[in-house]
């Protein structure tokens, strides 16, 4: 067993939201590989895309108004886990801004 957070992306089927919910577990994993036990893809249906950590909802699309992008979502799951973690230029912004 790890104490490591758990986090869950539920992601609608009927949606063709698979490629969408793996990306945003592949962005989690290479930024928090030493901090997570496990990202875990659940297929459901309904238009669901929920993002959980060990259970308690970080990101639901219809109440946060679409997807997450990973710089959002990176901040919040650092918020959770790390939150003095300094998420490099993520944390900076863009030049373009």
């Amino acid at each position: 067993m790890t104490d490591k957070p758990r986090i869950t992306i539920l992601y609608c089927t009927q949606c063709n939201w698979l490629l969408r919910a793996g990306w945003m577990a592949q962005e989690l994993l290479q930024t928090f590989s030493d901090n997570l036990g496990e990202v875990a893809l659940i297929p459901g249906t309904g238009g669901n895309f929920e993002i959980r950590i060990d259970g308690e909802l970080l990101w639901e699309r219809k109440r946060d108004g679409g997807f997450p992008g990973p710089k959002e979502l990176k901040q919040r799951v650092r918020d959770v886990i790390d939150p003095n973690r300094d998420l490099g230029h993520t944390d900076r912004g863009s030049l373009e801004s």
